[in-house]
């Protein structure tokens, strides 16, 4: 077994984008592992705006990372020892590792075995698993599939369309017979949103009036908007929702970088348009994780779910991945390879 574990600990609390100066790649011994316990190789680690977040001196849904501490972030890997019931060594595994090659895993709701050894799990694809099984297609689920609940013919909006979750969410609507309308940040994520996603159309919000895009593309109003980014944008689809719409409050990539959330001033559209918008957290089901990843296996099988990714490559690229969400330069699911 490696004697060493390299992985990204917290040196101080970013302002703005995340600076190199803010992180550092240690090395430290591979942890032992107690009773009830696992030791997972890491392959992937998940790139996600929920990341910046807890970079930050601020509670949330879970406590900020503490200065010195390894960055958390979901992964998926490879149990290579174990002193728990629930693990097998050559199980994979989705889990909170974090940034970093080694990691241990408890019997928790933070932990999910993805495949046994004894099962096969060589042809496993791991990036697969991050872009469309794992908490990002769960996310997209829950939220379109218990909040947004979109129905044939209706209309439905995602921003963040070319993103991981916004692009699984436009597909499982679109799946459901909903005509579907991204919202994007340049020519080529709106030709991939149409081209490679099926989105009936994409809205280039940097280069067009989104108000005067969202009439145009949007000429029966909004059923369910599935909001990723918060700000003028989500101002700008309350004010073309249709009678009782639903509106999904996924994330607010917007905003995660300067911690200054605005309030919508369209927020009465709400009332008049007899409205919902509802938060959600993906953490609170994770007893429906099986059924959500049934849900998607079958949009993947029928050829109605696809999806991209990029890989970083090297811890130390983990600045660059973490900052690719806020620079506008994703297309898919952005993960790292320790």
């Amino acid at each position: 077994m490696t004697l060493t574990n390299r992985h990204l600990v917290l040196r101080s609390r970013p302002t703005g984008m995340v600076a190199p100066s803010d992180v550092e790649v240690i090395e430290s011994p591979v942890p032992v592992i107690g009773e009830g316990e696992a030791l997972v190789r890491t392959n992937l680690v998940a790139i996600d705006a929920a990341v910046r977040t807890w970079l930050n001196d601020q509670p949330g849904y879970l406590p900020p990372v503490e200065i010195g501490e390894t960055v958390r972030a979901g992964t998926v890997g490879e149990v290579i020892e174990s002193h728990c019931d629930a693990y097998e060594v050559g199980d994979v595994v989705t889990t909170f590792g974090g940034f970093s090659e080694y990691s241990v895993c408890r019997d928790d709701i933070f932990t999910t075995v993805v495949g046994r050894r004894s099962l096969g799990t060589a042809d496993i694809d791991r990036a697969e698993l991050l872009a469309v099984f794992g908490s990002t297609g769960a996310t997209a689920y829950f939220g379109m599939h218990d909040i947004g609940r979109p129905q044939p013919g209706e209309t439905v909006v995602v921003s963040a369309a070319a993103g991981a979750t916004g692009s699984v969410a436009g597909q499982i609507a679109k799946a459901a017979g909903a005509r579907v309308v991204g919202i994007a940040g340049s020519d080529e994520k709106c030709s991939v949103v149409v081209a490679e996603f099926g989105f009936d159309s994409c809205i280039n919000y940097r280069s067009e009036d989104l108000n005067v895009a969202l009439r145009q593309h949007c000429p029966d109003r909004v059923d369910v908007y599935f909001d990723n980014v918060g700000g003028p944008t989500l101002n700008a689809v309350l004010g073309r929702l249709a009678m009782n719409a639903r509106v999904v409050l996924c994330g607010v990539i917007s905003s995660y970088v300067t911690g200054d959330h605005p309030g919508p001033s369209n927020y009465v559209q709400l009332l008049a348009r007899r409205a919902r918008m509802e938060g959600f957290n993906t953490l609170d089901h994770w007893d429906r994780y099986g059924e959500a990843e049934a849900a998607l296996r079958r949009l993947v099988d029928s050829g109605q779910l696809r999806y991209r990714s990029q890989v970083f490559e090297g811890l130390e690229r983990s600045v660059d991945a973490l900052n690719a969400l806020f620079e506008g330069t994703n297309i898919g699911k952005t993960m790292l390879r320790p």
